[in-house]
Protein backbone atom coordinates (compact mmCIF):
# COMPACT_ATOMS: atom_id res chain seq x y z
CA UNK A 1 0.00 0.00 0.00
CA UNK A 2 1.24 3.67 -0.89
CA UNK A 3 1.42 5.56 1.88
CA UNK A 4 2.76 9.18 2.47
CA UNK A 5 3.29 10.91 5.94
CA UNK A 6 4.38 14.23 6.41
CA UNK A 7 5.69 15.74 10.29
CA UNK A 8 7.43 19.00 11.11
CA UNK A 9 4.73 21.18 10.90
CA UNK A 10 4.49 23.29 13.59
CA UNK A 11 4.10 27.18 15.10
CA UNK A 12 6.80 29.83 14.45
CA UNK A 13 7.25 33.56 14.14
CA UNK A 14 7.96 35.14 10.92
CA UNK A 15 11.04 35.16 10.05
CA UNK A 16 11.97 31.72 11.04
CA UNK A 17 12.66 28.03 9.57
CA UNK A 18 10.88 24.49 9.78
CA UNK A 19 11.93 21.47 7.86
CA UNK A 20 9.72 19.21 6.48
CA UNK A 21 9.43 15.46 6.20
CA UNK A 22 7.62 13.39 4.10
CA UNK A 23 8.35 9.32 4.69
CA UNK A 24 6.92 7.36 1.78
CA UNK A 25 6.53 3.98 1.74
CA UNK A 26 4.54 1.11 -0.57
CA UNK A 27 6.44 1.99 -3.89
CA UNK A 28 10.24 2.47 -5.13
CA UNK A 29 10.47 5.75 -3.84
CA UNK A 30 13.75 6.58 -6.01
CA UNK A 31 11.89 6.15 -9.30
CA UNK A 32 9.53 8.68 -8.65
CA UNK A 33 9.46 12.20 -8.66
CA UNK A 34 8.01 14.17 -5.32
CA UNK A 35 6.20 17.10 -4.52
CA UNK A 36 4.93 19.80 -1.80
CA UNK A 37 1.89 21.54 -2.56
CA UNK A 38 0.12 23.29 0.21
CA UNK A 39 -3.59 24.60 0.70
CA UNK A 40 -4.08 28.12 2.85
CA UNK A 41 -7.49 29.04 4.53
CA UNK A 42 -9.74 29.89 2.06
CA UNK A 43 -7.35 29.12 -1.09
CA UNK A 44 -7.19 26.60 -3.91
CA UNK A 45 -3.78 24.25 -3.36
CA UNK A 46 -1.07 25.25 -5.08
CA UNK A 47 1.78 23.20 -5.98
CA UNK A 48 5.43 24.55 -4.27
CA UNK A 49 8.09 22.34 -4.78
CA UNK A 50 9.02 19.16 -6.69
CA UNK A 51 12.29 17.15 -6.92
CA UNK A 52 12.85 14.68 -9.71
CA UNK A 53 14.01 11.15 -9.33
CA UNK A 54 17.25 12.60 -11.09
CA UNK A 55 17.62 15.03 -8.41
CA UNK A 56 16.17 18.75 -10.49
CA UNK A 57 13.89 20.91 -8.77
CA UNK A 58 10.81 23.43 -9.27
CA UNK A 59 9.66 25.60 -6.80
CA UNK A 60 6.68 27.77 -6.82
CA UNK A 61 7.77 31.84 -7.89
CA UNK A 62 6.24 32.29 -4.19
CA UNK A 63 9.22 30.82 -2.76
CA UNK A 64 11.88 30.53 -4.78
CA UNK A 65 15.12 31.52 -2.78
CA UNK A 66 13.13 30.67 0.68
CA UNK A 67 12.23 26.69 0.13
CA UNK A 68 14.05 24.02 -0.57
CA UNK A 69 13.36 20.97 -1.49
CA UNK A 70 15.70 17.10 -1.05
CA UNK A 71 15.39 13.71 -1.31
CA UNK A 72 17.31 11.00 0.61
CA UNK A 73 16.60 7.80 -1.52
CA UNK A 74 17.87 5.82 1.51
CA UNK A 75 15.51 6.99 3.69
CA UNK A 76 12.24 7.30 1.37
CA UNK A 77 11.67 10.54 2.61
CA UNK A 78 11.75 13.68 1.06
CA UNK A 79 12.16 16.62 2.50
CA UNK A 80 11.12 20.55 2.14
CA UNK A 81 13.21 23.01 4.11
CA UNK A 82 11.78 26.27 5.03
CA UNK A 83 13.56 29.66 5.62
CA UNK A 84 12.61 33.15 5.88
CA UNK A 85 9.31 31.93 6.52
CA UNK A 86 6.10 34.80 6.07
CA UNK A 87 2.28 35.19 6.94
CA UNK A 88 1.35 33.91 3.94
CA UNK A 89 3.01 30.55 3.99
CA UNK A 90 0.50 29.17 6.84
CA UNK A 91 -1.05 26.14 5.12
CA UNK A 92 -1.26 23.00 5.63
CA UNK A 93 1.16 21.54 3.82
CA UNK A 94 0.65 17.51 1.35
CA UNK A 95 3.37 15.37 0.10
CA UNK A 96 2.52 14.10 -3.08
CA UNK A 97 3.36 11.43 -5.47
CA UNK A 98 1.99 10.70 -8.71
CA UNK A 99 1.69 6.52 -9.42
CA UNK A 100 -0.16 5.18 -12.31
CA UNK A 101 -1.33 8.33 -13.17
CA UNK A 102 -2.66 8.52 -9.20
CA UNK A 103 -2.33 11.41 -7.44
CA UNK A 104 -1.16 9.64 -3.82
CA UNK A 105 -1.33 12.43 -0.81
CA UNK A 106 -0.25 12.12 2.79
CA UNK A 107 -2.19 13.56 5.84
CA UNK A 108 -0.97 16.96 5.71
CA UNK A 109 1.17 18.74 8.22
CA UNK A 110 -0.09 22.20 9.34
CA UNK A 111 2.52 25.65 9.49
CA UNK A 112 1.26 27.75 11.42
CA UNK A 113 3.40 31.39 11.33
CA UNK A 114 2.60 34.31 13.66
CA UNK A 115 4.30 37.70 13.75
Amino acid sequence: QVQLVESGGDSVQAGGSLRLSCAASGFTFSRYAMNWYRRAPGKERELVAGIRNGGSTNYADSVKGRFTISRDNAKNTVYLQIDSLKLEDTAVYYCNVVIAWTNVWGQGTQVTVSS
